[in-house]
């Protein structure tokens, strides 16, 4: 579907000068949305575990992004679903502190397939059971696992004691219920790439999982607020750098996420970029595909420059 919609007075909002030109007056790189094939949920940036490099900042009891509850999730899926979504993906914090989140699952996926983010430690272990039932929905549901490092001292050097051991727990318990499962890691630039995937694979044997399991390596994306100077996009990087096509790859073209802060849900951009109100689209999908989304998020580099993304969307 093309994303051809009439203009509406809250895409016109106010944004800073920087979301339009470079801070030496060169005119910005904009990726135009073609579709929503993906709408992301951020189930909210509380998580029983504080992370220093965490993307999102979250920790135990952090509300900088509030939990999002059924009532607030609902709406949105049935707009999407009449604007021809192909993926529900839900992130955090971590998405089963939110004790709405199996009931939101379970309405979701009456519709279409859905992804969960999750570091499959103790908030994923005591919601197993819940979890068995959605096996026999319409649609799959997809874990993604947290696994930063081959090493359990590398992982657990920020995310504590026991947790490399809980993840391979959870990801075999995920596994052994049918569900498919894929691992995220941080990109481990000091070893060449065939290294890392053959230490993966012994971790997975070990833990009596596939070894050929998908994994996806992310760059430093720096925790929000944190002043990053990255290399600035602008129009004729776009032109000199992409194609149509390598355009249409980016996130924030065919996707947005959901957010609540401050009591309210709003839409935007993408995954990486809600620590910036400039990226709030709108209120509503509609309203937020028909917004150019500028490339001056510093996280904007890594998705130009390495074809960073966080879907898993096979398209």
């Amino acid at each position: 579907m093309n994303a051809i919609i009439a203009p509406t007075p809250g895409a016109q909002r106010t944004r800073s000068r920087l979301w339009r030109v470079t801070p030496d007056g060169k005119p910005r790189g904009f990726i135009r949305s073609h579709a929503l094939e993906e709408l992301w949920f951020h189930t909210g940036t509380a998580c029983n575990l504080a992370c220093p490099f965490c993307l999102e900042g979250s920790k135990p009891g952090d509300d900088r992004l509030q939990l999002m509850r059924f009532d607030d999730v609902k709406p949105f899926i049935d707009e999407a679903l009449t604007l021809g979504v192909k993926q529900f993906s839900f992130t955090g914090g971590e998405p089963f502190v939110n004790k709405d989140l199996v009931r939101i699952l379970d309405y979701a996926l009456q519709y279409r397939p859905c992804m969960v983010l999750t570091n499959a430690t103790e908030p994923l272990l005591k919601r197993l059971p819940q979890l068995r039932p959605l096996r026999e929905r319409s649609h799959a549901l997809h874990f993604r696992v947290s696994l930063d490092h081959f090493s359990a001292d590398q992982h657990e050097k920020a995310r504590g004691e026991g947790t490399f051991s809980m993840a391979l727990d959870g990801l075999r318990a995920l596994y052994d219920m049918g569900f498919t499962i894929s691992v995220a890691n941080q990109a481990i630039p000091e070893l060449p790439a065939y290294k890392v995937a053959e230490c993966f694979a012994q971790v997975f044997r070990g833990a009596g999982l596939p070894e050929n399991l998908p994994r996806i390596e992310f760059p430093e994306f720096h925790p929000p607020g944190v002043a990053v100077t990255a290399p600035q996009i602008t129009q004729s990087c776009m032109v000199d750098y992409q194609t149509e096509a390598t355009l249409r790859k980016f996130m924030c073209a065919f996707s947005r996420m959901v957010v609540k802060s401050e009591g309210q849900c709003k839409v935007y951009a993408c995954t990486l970029v809600d620590d910036d109100d400039d990226y709030v689209l709108g209120e509503t999908l509609v309203e937020s595909l028909q917004v150019p989304v500028s490339m001056k998020h510093h996280r904007c580099y890594s998705c130009f420059r390495y074809g960073a993304s966080c879907s898993e969307m096979k398209r």
